[in-house]
Order: structure tokens, then C-alpha cells, then sequence
């Protein structure tokens, strides 16, 4: 019988580097064009700024909830407790049932994009590309394919290459500035319009993609060292760290490149910017680098959901199967071969736009909003008393934060009906799962801190 994974030997700068490679992979440099062409009077900024307040607020959620029950699993483990004996075992599925989906459609979004951001180097062809992309999902793989000591390391180290990369992007353009960038409307540009907030809603569909991957560490919480504090830390830090990186990285290149010339499909901007102040080496280096911190996404994704359906196994609410750890590296490897061969399928038939939308509006429902949901339901049940984190202001944060994820909701268009629709197929999974499934080893679930 499998028990639950508490093996917690990662520290507070490896759980923020986590977060960090996470949430900057290929996205800020791919979509950057996109958001800046969904405006036409420049404000482009206010797409990151929203995709920021988002993050932060939601944080709020994550932390309180990732502090109280550090275990493997994250959401499952909050919505497992959130809606009790009658609803919790649904509501869990439900999240294992699309993070099934969802994550492998993270893994080729990656993966696609690397492939395509390669095309600045190499001319390939799309057979090519496709080979590439699938190629580096199992490169991911073998990474991941050891203990978690070795991977914390890992961490640290692609951690460093994702913040150096920015760094450089932000002196260089800050350094050959040609233009200001603008924040405030002017003229007859007013933040009261519908094609103002129309345009947030288009771009922050993209823009919080490039933030989501701050609470990896909540889907790794058996594994962090004083959980407690160290969750919530690293959460808060790398939102505001890569938050501050994503908009000098807009003003730097967009202080060179006029907003005006920016095409949606420029997919190779930030080389194109490097090119134009250093030459032709330069851009072809930074673009090195950028498919570096894709690969470094990749590892700090599969890594935190490889986690999700081995958690609802052990808890005999998902396939027995997963619930399997390594004789001898002690991590969960069904769930890691799983999700990585089904986004090695992905990555051979999708196509990246439809991949990021398809993301968003799936992950929306039934964790960001449930999840809020559920934390109210707890402190109605338990109050605040033995809560280590606190979210200020409580309920404000939830409230704001559930209104934000309607918006962008809405947003994704017809991708909303596909989320809705994996939903419904998840709930008739599930009363399919409860009604023939064997007899499941049952283990008492417990969220009580390590000694």
C-alpha cells in the first residue's frame, strides 16, 4: 500500500525557484506580441498589472490554504476537506479529473512553444517542429526521473539562468531606451471604455497564463520544509518578483520597439529587440536562453502535478495505479509517466493559441473558483484560530478574486464552453468511478504536521 509523501527537504529558496521557473517559461516571450497588439492606444501595461493583482489576491487563497494542509496534492487535499464527506470526494476528482487534462496541455503549450521559438536559430519544418517539441518532454522526463534532494538543486540552478535571462532584457533595453511607454491615457483615451477593458480582458487571458505556477509549491506542500512559513513566503515572493521582472521586461523592450509596429504573430520580439541593439549574436543568445527557461518551466510543471493524481489515489478517490512511489527515489512515477506521455501527444497535434485559452478556461472553474469557495466553507467550519496563515481582509480577497476569475472567464470565449463541458464529462466520470470501482485500500486522511 502506497502512503502519503511527506519527505520535506525543500527549502525556502528552492520552493520560490520552483515557483519562479514555473511561472516564466516560454509565455511572457510569446505573448508579449499578442497583448500588445489587443490595444490600440499603448496601455498595454494594465494586461500585466491585472495578471498581477490576480495573482496576489488568489495568492491569498493559496496561502492560507497551502500553510493549514502542506500535503501532496494541493487543490485535491483543499477541496478533499472544503466541501466535507458529501461533496469533498467529488469536488476532488473533479480537480484530478482536468489537472489529467489540463497538465499535459501545459507540458505541450511548453513544449510548442520551444519548438517554435527554435525557428529563430534553425529553420525547421513543422514535422520538424513537431519532433522537437515531443522530444523535449521526454527530456523532461529524465529529468524529473530522480529524488527530490536532486531536484530542489536543479531548481536553484534553472532558477538563476530564468532570472539572469530578464535581467539582461531589462539593462539592455532600459540602457537604449528610444521612446516612453505609456500608463496614463491621454487625450481622447479613457479607462472608461468598453474597448479599454475589452482589450484587458483579451490580453489578461494571456497575461495571468504567464503568471500562473505560484503555488506550485501547494501541489508539493509534503515536501516543503516548514510548510507553515515557507509556503506562503515563497508564494508572495515570487509574485512580486517575477511581477516587477514582467513589466520593466514590457517597458525595456517596448522603449525600443514602437508598440504601433508590434503584429500579433511577432513571436520572436524579445530576439528581434536583443538583435537590434547588440547584432545578430546577440539575439540568437538570448534566444538560447529563452528556450533554457521554457525547458525550466516544463521541469517546475510536470514536477508540482505529477503530485495531483498519486495524492487522490493514496485517498482511494482516482486510479489505484497512480498512487504507486519509486521502490528507491521515493516519487510518484506512474502519475509522472502519465501526464508527461500524454503531453508528448499533445504537443504532436495541437496548436499553441488554442492550447493557452484551452488552459485557462479549464482550470477556472474548477480550481480557482471552487478553491475560493472552499476556503470560505472552512472558516465557517473551523474558524480562524488554528490557521498559521491568515489572509487579510478576509472575505474581500475571495470576493475580489472569484469576480476577477468570471471576468477572464468570459474572456477565453468559446474556450468557456470546452472548460464547462470537461466539468459536466468529469462529473459523469466521476459517479461512473464510485459506482464500479473495487475495493480500493482506504487510508485515514491526515493533515497533521510533521514532527
Amino acid at each position: 500500500m502506497s502512503t502519503p509523501l511527506t519527505n520535506r527537504k525543500i527549502n525556502l529558496l528552492q520552493a520560490t525557484s520552483i515557483n519562479m521557473i514555473d511561472m516564466v517559461g516560454i509565455g511572457p516571450f510569446v505573448v508579449m506580441p499578442f497583448v500588445v497588439s489587443q490595444f490600440n492606444n499603448g496601455l498595454f501595461l494594465w494586461a500585466w498589472v491585472f495578471g498581477a493583482v490576480t495573482a496576489f489576491v488568489d495568492a491569498m487563497i493559496w496561502s492560507e490554504l497551502g500553510a493549514k494542509y502542506p500535503l501532496a496534492g494541493g487543490t485535491y487535499n483543499f477541496h478533499r476537506i472544503a466541501y466535507g464527506e458529501k461533496y469533498g470526494k467529488m469536488m476532488g476528482f473533479l480537480f484530478v479529473w482536468q489537472t489529467s487534462i489540463q497538465a499535459p496541455l501545459v507540458v505541450a503549450s511548453g513544449a510548442i512553444g520551444f519548438a517554435q521559438y527554435l525557428t529563430y536559430i534553425i529553420q525547421l519544418t513543422p514535422l520538424q517542429e513537431k519532433i522537437i517539441s515531443s522530444s523535449l518532454v521526454i527530456l523532461v522526463f529524465l529529468l524529473l526521473y530522480r529524488k527530490i534532494e536532486t531536484i530542489g538543486k536543479i531548481s536553484v540552478v534553472m532558477g538563476s539562468i530564468v532570472v539572469l535571462t530578464i535581467l539582461w532584457i531589462i539593462i539592455s533595453g532600459l540602457m537604449n531606451q528610444q521612446h516612453s511607454v505609456q500608463l496614463i491615457p491621454s487625450g481622447e483615451t479613457s479607462f472608461f471604455t468598453y474597448a479599454f477593458w475589452a482589450a484587458v480582458g483579451h490580453g489578461s487571458v494571456k497575461t495571468v497564463y504567464s503568471y500562473l505556477g505560484y503555488y506550485n509549491v501547494c501541489h508539493l506542500g509534503g515536501e516543503i520544509k516548514n510548510p507553515e512559513i515557507n509556503i506562503p513566503r515563497s508564494i508572495f515572493i515570487s509574485i512580486a518578483g517575477i511581477a516587477i521582472l514582467y513589466l520593466l521586461m514590457n517597458i525595456s523592450v517596448m522603449g525600443v520597439i514602437r508598440w504601433q509596429s508590434v503584429l500579433e504573430d511577432d513571436k520572436y520580439l524579445v530576439s528581434a529587440f536583443m538583435e537590434s541593439i547588440y547584432g545578430h549574436n546577440a539575439g540568437v543568445i538570448v534566444t538560447v536562453l529563452i528556450l533554457c527557461i521554457a525547458c525550466s518551466s516544463l521541469f517546475a510543471v510536470v514536477l508540482g502535478y505529477s503530485r495531483v493524481p498519486y495524492a487522490a489515489a493514496v485517498d482511494g478517490n482516482f486510479f489505484k495505479i497512480f498512487s504507486k512511489l519509486h521502490p528507491t527515489k521515493n516519487f510518484p512515477y506512474v502519475s509522472l509517466i502519465f501526464l508527461c506521455a500524454l503531453g508528448f501527444i499533445f504537443s504532436l497535434f495541437m496548436k499553441l493559441s488554442e492550447v493557452i485559452s484551452s488552459i485557462l478556461a479549464m482550470r477556472i472553474l474548477i480550481q480557482f473558483i471552487a478553491q475560493g469557495m472552499g476556503v470560505v466553507l472552512l472558516r465557517k467550519r473551523f474558524g480562524k484560530k488554528e490557521l498559521p496563515f491568515k489572509m487579510f481582509l478576509f472575505p474581500i480577497p475571495v470576493i475580489i478574486s472569484i469576480g476577477i476569475w468570471l471576468f477572464l472567464f468570459v474572456s477565453t470565449g468559446l474556450f468557456a464552453l470546452y472548460g464547462l463541458l470537461i466539468a459536466c464529462a468529469g462529473i459523469v466520470a466521476f459517479f461512473i468511478f464510485s459506482k464500479y470501482k473495487k475495493d480500493v485500500p482506504k487510508q485515514k486522511f491526515s493533515f497533521e504536521k510533521d514532527e
